[in-house]
């Protein structure tokens, strides 16, 4: 490829809870980066998937879904959101066109109309959403803040995110690739075992497992057959919520396990030797060393 010809810039991907942030993520990446779950607020750290279009490299910083904090462990992700999109050289602004403007959305529309950068609209789920009010969405929008740009897509089916990307690459900066071409994200490999744990965990629990868990991948390391051996530690508030997560007879728990480490061999392709373990910290949410670990800065 000629090096003169490159371009390489950063797009932030904001939005409120729920909004399809990291299924779109994914759908431009090509393959899954960033995990997804019908619960919200699932992402909760800053991750950069990397998507390739012609000559240009886009850096998508999926960001937590912007919401109002009460914990600590709020404010962190709200926190990670706003500066995920500082020096972007686009924002791309998701927003549920099923799900309507409520304040959420009007809110961070708010926000982001002082701001310099480039600001796109994505209107998401169009697949399911209600025709006649996307166009009003749309103009209601606009009429807020004033977009560069407004795409209707749905990240689920695929439908407009080639445009989207498209687009987005044509606004990003002349310069060289930050990332090797085969290259799709940042996380480190003991993130995304965790984050493909915490995962399964909010598909198999949503309905009955608050929103407070986090998984710490306490060992990650390759054996000497190729294969990767990672031990897990699933931190939760309260007994009751770790006979959830175990099941009856340690059902639950397995099954957690199977899928994850399904996925894991899926997306890094070896054979994955999981091991998880349930343990209640009723004050994890107070534990600095694990905002770093799911890399979250520590707020007050």
């Amino acid at each position: 490829m000629n090096l003169s010809s490159q371009r390489c810039g950063l797009v932030a991907v904001v939005g409120a809870p729920n909004a399809g942030k990291s299924t779109l993520v994914n759908a431009m990446v090509g393959q899954k980066v960033a995990i997804t779950s019908a619960k919200a607020q699932t992402t909760r750290t800053r991750l950069m998937g990397i998507a390739i279009e012609g000559d240009t490299q886009l850096l998508l910083v999926d960001t937590p879904g912007i919401f109002d904090p009460r914990r600590r462990l709020d404010r962190a992700m709200v926190a990670a959101a706003w500066e995920g999109a500082e020096g972007a050289d686009a924002i791309a602004f998701v927003v549920d066109a099923k799900g309507g403007l409520g304040p959420k959305v009007t809110d961070i529309a708010e926000r982001l109309a002082h701001r310099r950068e480039p600001k796109l609209l994505i209107l998401n789920k169009v697949d399911i959403a209600d025709k006649p009010r996307l166009l009003t969405h749309a103009a209601r929008l606009n009429e807020q803040m004033g977009f560069d740009e407004t795409f209707f897509v749905s990240a689920q089916t695929g439908d407009g995110v080639p445009e989207l990307k498209a687009a987005l690459a044509g606004r990003m900066p002349e310069g060289p690739w930050h990332f090797p071409e085969d290259q799709v994200s940042d996380a480190t490999d003991r993130m995304l075992a965790a984050e493909m744990t915490r995962e399964q965990i909010y598909h198999q629990l949503h309905a009955e497992l608050p929103y407070a868990i986090a998984v710490d991948t306490e060992l990650y390391k390759e054996r000497e057959d190729g294969s990767v051996e990672i031990h897990q530690q699933i931190l939760v508030g309260r007994k009751s919520q770790r006979a959830i997560v175990l099941g009856k007879g340690g059902t639950r728990i397995k099954e957690i396990g199977a899928k994850a480490r399904a996925e894991l061999q899926s997306v890094m392709g070896v054979r994955v030797h999981l091991y998880l373990h349930v343990k209640v910290k009723p004050d994890w949410e107070e534990d600095r060393t694990l905002y770093r670990d799911i890399g979250l800065d520590w707020v007050e």
